[in-house]
Formats: C-alpha cells, sequence, structure tokens
C-alpha cells in the first residue's frame, strides 16, 4: 500500500479544478445509495402490507414511495455517473499533455534509451491505468464505502444481532483481497512491461519494412513479434487468472454468508420473532452489503495493479530536461548572429570519451563556417551545443556576446535555426510543414519561401498543390524535395544564425544539385554553421574547421588547408579522381577547380 500512496499523492495534484465535481460525484454516490436503501425497506414494507394481506388497496402507496424513490435514484445515478465520465476524462487529457509537455524538453539521449513503442505505450496504457487510481479509484471506494455503512445501518436497524454475526464475515473479503495483492501488481507491472515491448516491436517493423524485405527478414521479424507476443500473453493470462480466482473465491463466500443468513432467517420465523417482509429485507441487505466489501476488495487489487502504470509514468517525469531556462533570462534585443565557442569540451552522457575537446571558433554574419572531418569525430555534436539540447561541461558558446545558458530557449531557437540531417516531416499538408516554421506566416509568405527554396514548382504540381498531405515515411516526395520543404522552412523563419547539419546527405547527384542553389539563398547574410562531409561547397567557406577526434586538428580557408597536405587534403584527395568527365552544373564543380 506505501506505492499505492506515494503514486497518489504524487497525482492527485492533476485533479485541481475537478474536485469541485469530486464533491458533486460523491453527493450523487451518496444519494443513489441513500435512494436504494430505501428501496429495500419499502420493498420490505409492500411484502408484509400488500402482498401477506392481499389487499391492492395496501399496495398503491408503497408502490408510489417505491417508484418515486427509484426515479430519484436512476436521476442521481445517471448524472453522478456521467460527471463522473467527463472528470475521468478530463483527468486523463490534463496527464497525459503534462507528461507530453515533460517529454518534448527531454534531451536527444533519454529517447535513444527508450523504445519509441514502449514511450507510446506509457503515455496512453499507463496514463488510463493511473486515472483508475487517482479518480476512478477514489469514486469506487467512496461508493462502496456508503453503500456498505447503509446496508449495514438498514440491516442492524432489522435485527442487529444477526447483522453483527454477519459482519463478522466480511473481513474474509479484504483478507483474501490482501492475499492476492502482491501477486496481481507483479503481474500487472509484467504485463505492462511485455505491452510496451510488443508495441516496440510493431512500431520499429513497420518503420523498417523496406529493411525486412529487401533483406528477407520477413520470418525472423515475425519470431520477433511472435517472442513478445507470448511473454505479453503470458503476463496477462497470468493476470486473468489471479483476477478469476480472486472473484470466485469471493463468490463462495458471499453465497455462504447469504445461506447463514437465510437459515438463520428460517429460524427466527418459525419461532415468529421475524416477519417474512423482514427476513427478504434482511437477506437483500446483505446481499446488497457484500458487493461492496467485495468491491472494496477488488479495488485494492486495481489499485495495486495501477501503480505499476504510475511507477513506468514516474520513470519518464522523474527524468530531468538537460537544458532549462534561466532564472534570470537576459531580455529580447535585435539578434545580430555573433557566434562564439570558446574553449569548448563535451561528452554525452553515458559515453566513455569527451565528444569534444577545447574547441573554440567565431563566426559573424554573412560568414560561412564549414565543419568537416571523419566520422564520428564529433561534428554532429556542435550542432546540439549550438542550439543548445546540451550545455557544454566545460567553456561557453555566446551569441552576440551573451551566454546561451543566459537565453530564454525559445528566444535563442527562434534566433538559431537548425536544418538537421533528419529529413522531418510533419503529418499535414505541405503548406503546414513550411509554415511550421513561423507560426502565423501568411500564405503569401510561404510560398515565397518556397520560391526561394525552389520548391514552388513541384509542389504546385502535386495533386492538391500547397494543400497536398505528406506524412512521415510516405512516398509523396524524394529526399530532395523534403529537403527543399526543409529549407523553405528555415527560410520562412528568417534566423540570423543557421545552423546545418549535413545538408546534402543522403541525396545523389541530381538531388543534390537542385538543393545547393537555394542552399545559397538561405546562407545570404547569415552566419552559416555547416556540418558536412559534402565538401561541395568548401571553396566559398570563409573558413573551415576540420574536426578529428573531438579536437580541433586545422583551421583556414580551402586552398590554405589543402597546402597543409593533412587531414582536410586527405578528406578532398578522392574527390578529382571519382569525376571522368567535366560536370554540367557549374555550381556543383567549385570542389574541383582546385
Amino acid at each position: 500500500m506505501t506505492d499505492v500512496r506515494a503514486a497518489f499523492r504524487r497525482f492527485w495534484p492533476l485533479t485541481r479544478g475537478d474536485r469541485g465535481g469530486l464533491l458533486v460525484i460523491v453527493g450523487c454516490v451518496v444519494a443513489s445509495a441513500f435512494a436504494e436503501t430505501a428501496s429495500i425497506l419499502l420493498f420490505a414494507h409492500l411484502t408484509d402490507t400488500a402482498l401477506r394481506a392481499g389487499s391492492l388497496a395496501a399496495f398503491w402507496g408503497p408502490a408510489g414511495a417505491w417508484l418515486g424513490v427509484a426515479v430519484l435514484g436512476a436521476v442521481v445515478g445517471y448524472l453522478g455517473n456521467s460527471l463522473a465520465a467527463r472528470t475521468a476524462e478530463r483527468f486523463v487529457l490534463r496527464l497525459r499533455a503534462s507528461v507530453f509537455r515533460h517529454v518534448q524538453g527531454l534531451p536527444p539521449h533519454f529517447f535513444r534509451r527508450h523504445r519509441r513503442g514502449d514511450l507510446v505505450e506509457r503515455l496512453t496504457g499507463d496514463v488510463e491505468a493511473i486515472e483508475q487510481l487517482v479518480v476512478s479509484g477514489v469514486v469506487g471506494a467512496v461508493s462502496a464505502a456508503f453503500s456498505a455503512v447503509f446496508y449495514a445501518c438498514a440491516a442492524l436497524y432489522l435485527r442487529w444481532d444477526l447483522a453483527l454475526l454477519t459482519f463478522g464475515l466480511a473481513p474474509l473479503f479484504l483478507l483474501a483481497a490482501r492475499r492476492f495483492a502482491g501477486r496481481v501488481g507483479t503481474a500487472s507491472r509484467d504485463e505492462r512491461v511485455a505491452d510496451g515491448a510488443l508495441t516496440s516491436v510493431v512500431e520499429e517493423s513497420l518503420g523498417n519494412v523496406v529493411l525486412t524485405q529487401a533483406y528477407g527478414r520477413g520470418a525472423d521479424e515475425e519470431r520477433r513479434l511472435d517472442r513478445e507476443a507470448r511473454a505479453w500473453m503470458r503476463a496477462s493470462v497470468r493476470g486473468a487468472r489471479l483476477g478469476e480466482m480472486y472473484a470466485q473465491s469471493v463468490e463462495v463466500v458471499e453465497t455462504l454468508c447469504v445461506l447463514a443468513v437465510i437459515g438463520a432467517g428460517v429460524w427466527e420465523i418459525s419461532a415468529g420473532r421475524m416477519t417474512l417482509g423482514q427476513l427478504l429485507a434482511f437477506a437483500a441487505f446483505i446481499g446488497y452489503l457484500y458487493p461492496p466489501v467485495r468491491s472494496l476488495g477488488q479495488l485494492g487489487l486495481t489499485l495495486t495493479a495501477a501503480t505499476a502504470g504510475a511507477q513506468r509514468l514516474g520513470e519518464i517525469l522523474d527524468a530531468e530536461p538537460a537544458v532549462t531556462d534561466p532564472v534570470r533570462p537576459v531580455p529580447p534585443w535585435p539578434v545580430r548572429g555573433h557566434l562564439a565557442v570558446h574553449g569548448v569540451s563535451f561528452r554525452h552522457p553515458g559515453s566513455a570519451r569527451p565528444s569534444l575537446r577545447d574547441v573554440g571558433f567565431t563566426a559573424g554574419p554573412g560568414e560561412l563556417v564549414l565543419v568537416t572531418g571523419p566520422s564520428g569525430a564529433g561534428k554532429s555534436t556542435l550542432a546540439t551545443l549550438l542550439t543548445r539540447f546540451y550545455d557544454p561541461a566545460r567553456g561557453t558558446i555566446t551569441l552576440d556576446g551573451v551566454a546561451l545558458p543566459d537565453l530564454p530557449l525559445a528566444f535563442l531557437r527562434e534566433n538559431v535555426a537548425l536544418l538537421p540531417q533528419e529529413r522531418l516531416v510533419l503529418n499535414g499538408t505541405v503548406r503546414e510543414n513550411i509554415g511550421c516554421g513561423r507560426p502565423g506566416a501568411s500564405d503569401a509568405e510561404i510560398e515565397r519561401a518556397a520560391r526561394d527554396a525552389a520548391a514552388h514548382d513541384f509542389v504546385t504540381a502535386l495533386p492538391d498543390g500547397y494543400d497536398t498531405l505528406i506524412a512521415p515515411g510516405t512516398a509523396a516526395l524524394s529526399g530532395g524535395q523534403l529537403q527543399r520543404i526543409a529549407i523553405a522552412r528555415a527560410m520562412l523563419r528568417a534566423a540570423p544564425v543557421l545552423i546545418l547539419d549535413e545538408p546534402t546527405t543522403g541525396l545523389d547527384a541530381v538531388a543534390a544539385r537542385q538543393v545547393v542553389r537555394p542552399l545559397r539563398r538561405l546562407m545570404a547574410g547569415r552566419t552559416t554553421i555547416m556540418i558536412t562531409h559534402d565538401l561541395t561547397l568548401a571553396p566559398d567557406a570563409d573558413r573551415i574547421l576540420v574536426v578529428d577526434g573531438g579536437r580541433l586538428v586545422e583551421s583556414g580557408t580551402h586552398h590554405e588547408l589543402l597546402g597543409l597536405g593533412g587531414t582536410y587534403a586527405r578528406l578532398c584527395h578522392p574527390l578529382p579522381e571519382a569525376v571522368t568527365e567535366p560536370a554540367r552544373d557549374p555550381e556543383q564543380t567549385m570542389v574541383l577547380r582546385w
């Protein structure tokens, strides 16, 4: 129960705003339980006055009162249950939004350590489980408790001695629930973990379907899915068996209790100490009393199972963002774009060696600084630091002389635009994909950005033009077209600092040629840091930084670095040999002029 209380305390604050509604629900629950109690007493009265005497005249009064109480109970029950459903869904909506907001601020390494399918399951199934703990659990507990109290009081009113004898059997239900609670909790945790693993396998397989088909891995993927599905099935069946074992055990105990009451009542009737109506009413109260008591025991099992979801969701909420907004941020100003990196060192969380060591350089408006080097040298790490996904372990990065940690994240990322290596696509129209670069941009501004990115012609050729729907993983657009959409998005943002991370990676020669010209327009007048293996634009760079092993090993212009005969020269050397005929696009042959 310690885990249940801890989970309840953690998530109860999210009911703020609905607690008045919860009080109304409790009132409806109390009124409904009172109406059911009154109905049973009226039934006893009707039996002893009308049925026993066979008097129709004695029937109408109790019958009318019984119907009125039933209608009142139905109305109150409907209002309470409707409000409870609305309150529960509002809580789920609020909790899911809170967790999702937290997830969006977590650092990249968090998502590399957690499978995407498992995170999806935590944001869906586990959130629903917590609602059972915090909202439905509270309503259910109050409902069961008041029902049990009313029925117990009515039973004491009819025959206190028989009632006390019956109450002595009630702890059997709670004892049974306590005996099953630990095993049900373990089974629930196993089931949720297995459910997350199963969702992950499905998500990964669908995302890699081309790889699966190309390498004939269909049977392997089916076996992987079968393995996780069987683990989920075992955990699910184990939980179902435990729940059913508890339910059937309690059913037997409840039947024995009711039979004992009826037997005692028959003895009392034969001795003239009890009427038939009283016996039927007493038996009804006892019959109604045990289900709430049983529900309280079942609720304990449900809450124990819900703590498994709370623990899994707590793992997400306990993960700390790598960066946060400053307590006293620097007021916004018109950013010019002077970027300076001073002695920066950084090691990724969990990594054994530094990704960057004592790196420093500067870049100003209108400059193109090209960062290159072997794979794994630490180039892309620089992009995550410049956009402040992480803060360096040592050294500082400044924008117009202001350290990045002193800037609000929203202001920083509004003025430092990232064109990432992945061609990121939103599930929406082409217009929405470009427009997310600057929310509120007009259609004319979006189309102008598309023209500048050389995307307007192919967009207008699509079936619905700018209103054509595209989605991640679809084949509606080629890699080069998606990159030009991304360039249009960056152009619309109009940030004074631009970070390009491998802008031509994965593109063939034709697609790369189509991207270079809009890239030049995008970089014009901006402070541009281009991280790339493709040295097409190297001759145009104001400065080239060569990173190797996390260190800045060379710095200079294209011609200066070639003359050194070092790492940069080795990176460039294969390029002329790969050309067998003159290239037709002069913009793509600049790298060969040397």
